[in-house]
């Protein structure tokens, strides 16, 4: 999936925000996703108990807004 190399290439710049966007999240598991979106989808799965649905658009909407920004 074309998102999954996307958010490997911004991670290193956006982890800051994804751990504010998703404070349940820890440093090490912010660290440990290291741009993977499964790892991060999984995550969000455990700790906030989205539905993989509501995970993935959690996701393609914190990609869109940070893509949209860095335009």
């Amino acid at each position: 999936m074309a998102t999954d190399n996307i958010l490997k290439g911004m991670w290193k710049q956006v982890r800051g925000e994804a751990k504010v966007r998703w404070g349940k999240l820890t440093d090490d598991e912010v660290d440990q996703v290291a741009g993977e979106r499964d790892k991060l989808l999984g995550l969000l799965q455990e700790k906030y108990g989205y539905a993989k649905a509501k995970a993935e658009q959690e996701i393609d909407e914190f990609l869109l807004e940070h893509r949209e920004a860095a335009s």
